[in-house]
């Protein structure tokens, strides 16, 4: 059931573009489109935008995958109602979920080692201050962002409304985790609600730890507070047909 759902992304060229390859097209756009990206700024510390931005590319990968490709590929299995026939089979529906679900956190890894990979070789990044902390921002957003794909993926009808409807959420949220006006320059009103939502808790928290700023726990506390509710009210609301 995974290779299934690996060759149903692999085509449809584009979900398999934006789930892979626009994060990567969008580290060698901004450096090679605007100059000053590459060049240090006084109010970054000495970074350069690019630096700092890097995070929210990694947030964007994990966003397209979470928001966008889980809950359109298993809305599109409850429209053919392929969820309803596994119900009866020896098959459990859960098992087609996880292979989905497994399905969009390979194809989002791969965005993102793809994506930070390009950062590193070709515009020389700087390396994550804190990687530790990284990496556990990272997996809580991941898990947090995923939950929302899943109460997404629980109620919706077809593959159809699933892409419409997880794009008035996917585009919002991608504000919040600074994609317009990164952290740094975000304004304080909008960085202090940013906190509170899912993308803008793990862009912030991964931003601090990629610069070595100071730890801020509270983005940590927002996605596993997100992590838990989100999947419990996915299991709730979840409907087979």
């Amino acid at each position: 059931m995974t290779r299934t759902g690996a060759r149903l992304l692999l085509r449809d060229p584009g979900a398999a573009f934006f789930a892979l390859g626009f994060p990567a097209l969008l580290v060698l756009a901004l450096g090679a489109a605007l100059p000053g990206f590459r060049e240090a700024a006084d109010d970054l510390g000495g970074l350069r935008p690019i630096d700092i931005y890097v995070p929210i590319i990694i947030t964007m990968a994990v966003a397209t995958c979470g928001l966008n490709t889980l809950p359109t590929y298993i809305a599109g299995y409850r429209e053919k109602g392929v969820l309803r026939r596994l119900a009866t089979s020896p098959v459990r529906p859960v098992t087609l979920l996880g292979a989905q679900l497994l399905v969009a956190l390979v194809a989002m890894l791969a965005a993102v080692a793809i994506a930070v990979g390009l950062a590193l070789a070709v515009w020389r990044v700087v390396a994550p201050a804190a990687p530790a902390r990284l990496l556990l921002a990272f997996v809580l957003g991941t898990a947090a962002t995923f939950a929302v794909g899943l109460v997404l993926a629980a109620v919706l009808p077809d593959a159809r409304t699933a892409g419409g409807v997880s794009m008035l959420v996917y585009f919002p949220m991608l504000f919040f985790a600074g994609v317009w006006t990164p952290g740094p320059i975000m304004p304080d009103a909008v960085a202090a609600v940013a906190t509170f939502t899912p993308l803008g808790a793990l862009s912030q928290a991964m931003q601090d730890a990629w610069t070595g700023a100071p730890a801020d726990w509270v983005p940590f506390a927002v996605l596993a507070a997100y992590t838990v509710g989100l999947t419990a009210l996915a299991a709730r609301l979840f409907r087979w047909r």
